[in-house]
Parts: C-alpha cells; sequence; structure tokens
C-alpha cells in the first residue's frame, strides 16, 4: 500500500471512487523483509529487526506463562495453576503419548516448550501494532526444525545401540529384498533426512507466509475502499465496500487464529512422530 493512498485514506478519500486517485496497490511480499533497525555487519543475520523483537516478545510470553502457572503449586490447583495443568495434559494426552506412549513423557519439557514457543510466535501476526508472524521468516521455523532433527538423531542413535545400528534400520527396510535395495535406499535417505526436516520447517512458514498476506490484502481493500466524501452514492457504495471488506478482515482473523493453533499443534505431533519412530526399531 503506498503512501499516497493511505494519506488519501486518512484524509477521506479512497482511491475507488476518487477521480484520478491512486490504483489499488495489494500488499506485496515486501512486508515479511522490515528494515533493520541496527545492522550487526555479519552475513545472513538481517539485522536487528522487527522480527528479533517479536520474538523476544513471544519467548517473553511463553516464560510468563509458564512462569504464571506455576508459581503457587498446590494439591488443590488454582486457576493459573489448573490452565498449566490442562495445557500440560493436551500436549502430553494428545501429541505425545499418541506418538511415543509412555516412553513420550520424559520429552514433555521438550514437546511443551515447542507447542507454546511456536504459538506464541504465530500470534505475533494478529496482535494490534505488531502484526507479523515470526513463523513468516523462513530461518525461524528452520532453526526449531534443526532442533528437532538433532533430537531425533541422537534418540535413535542411544536407542537403536550405536550410529550404525540407527542408520542402517533407518535406510534399509526390513524384510526387502537385496536387488531392490539400490532403489530403496537413496529413497530413504532423502526421506528421513532430507525432505522430512525441509517438510517440518516449510509447512508452518507457508501457512503463516499465506495467512499473514490474505489479512493484509483485507485490511488494505478496506482503506482503499473507505470515501465517504465521494458523494451520496458513491460515498455510500464506498463504506458498504468497506465494511464488507472489514467484516471479512475480522473472520478471516478468527480463522488464522485457528491456523495458528492448528500449526502448533501439528509442528509438534511431528516432532514426536519423529522421536518416537527413532527409539523403535524399524
Amino acid at each position: 500500500m503506498s503512501a499516497d493512498t493511505l494519506n488519501l485514506a486518512a484524509e477521506g478519500g479512497g482511491g475507488l471512487f476518487t477521480p484520478g486517485g491512486p490504483g489499488f496497490e495489494a500488499p506485496s511480499v515486501g512486508i515479511f523483509f522490515p528494515s533493520p533497525w541496527a545492522d550487526y555487519n555479519l552475513p545472513y543475520t538481517g539485522g536487528f529487526n522487527k522480527y528479533v523483537v517479536l520474538l523476544l516478545v513471544a519467548t517473553a510470553l511463553v516464560a510468563l506463562f509458564l512462569w504464571w502457572t506455576a508459581r503457587r503449586q498446590s494439591v488443590v490447583p488454582g486457576r493459573s495453576q489448573g490452565i498449566g495443568e490442562l495445557t500440560f495434559l493436551f500436549v502430553r494426552d494428545q501429541i505425545s503419548r499418541p506418538m511415543m506412549g509412555v516412553k513420550g513423557d520424559k520429552y514433555m519439557p521438550l514437546l511443551l516448550s515447542l507447542f507454546l514457543f511456536v504459538f506464541a510466535m504465530n500470534v505475533m501476526g494478529i496482535i494490534p501494532f505488531l502484526q507479523l508472524p515470526v513463523t513468516s521468516n523462513l530461518s525461524y521455523p528452520v532453526g526449531l526444525a534443526a532442533i528437532v532433527y538433532i533430537t531425533f538423531i541422537v534418540v535413535g542413535i542411544r536407542a537403536q545401540g550405536g550410529v550404525a545400528k540407527y542408520f542402517k534400520g533407518a535406510v534399509v527396510p526390513s524384510g526387502a529384498p537385496w536387488w531392490i535395495l539400490p532403489i530403496l535406499v537413496p529413497i530413504e535417505i532423502i526421506s528421513n533426512f532430507l525432505i522430512r526436516p525441509a517438510t517440518h520447517a516449510i509447512r508452518v512458514f507457508a501457512t503463516m507466509f499465506a495467512g499473514h498476506l490474505l489479512l493484509a490484502t483485507f485490511a488494505a481493500a478496506g482503506w482503499y475502499m473507505f470515501n465517504p466524501a465521494a458523494g451520496p452514492l458513491f460515498g455510500t457504495i464506498s463504506v458498504l465496500f468497506s465494511g464488507a471488506s472489514l467484516l471479512a478482515f475480522i473472520v478471516f482473523t478468527a480463522f488464522e487464529l485457528v491456523i495458528m493453533f492448528l500449526q502448533a499443534f501439528v509442528f509438534t505431533l511431528l516432532a514426536a512422530l519423529y522421536i518416537g519412530q527413532a527409539q523403535e526399531a524399524h
């Protein structure tokens, strides 16, 4: 959205019904590349920008939630402890145990932290004045996927009794005839150690990227069409169009909140699945 369009909207005149007004400029991918406020002079860092601030905010929110729910432990839980226990039980009973059974209980600190952290980073996209999901920057999901990737490999090596046994079990399908192994082994290597971590990170990134771009488009369209000064007829029509765009923005914001929760759930579920598979012999 250009500065001219914003200025015209602020003055009460959108471009839709204004002769010679600026054309509508839909939000572009540029909204996902905020200018850095400070440069580290290091390659691939991007400097100190909005993503870094929102990452710190998300981290603080998770830490505050955990402190708030665990600060007063008692046999009869209060409201804050009850919320914390419900969150813990949700991750354990809906993610950890279905994927790993009771063996997964020792990984609950990791899984609970992943779920809360991914959800907090996603929610940054709908908080007023912040409105940028941290996970819409691919580097952050990649970092979390890398943690899961390293974890399930280490778990697999320990559970299977060595590096050779783990990687053999992971890439050589049990019971497969020897003559088909030259085809199956490369497929298993690519699937388990390349595609798996890539899709783990890209899934949440792509969803948050597309969802935020959709919300930004509805918000920009609402500003663009709002022009009550365009006359009795066109002014009324512009307000109606703008209201419809605002309603769509509210509806899709609520829908996006559900998607943010689901993406945190799926990311953590896949982490539990990968760790659980690493513990068992194929």
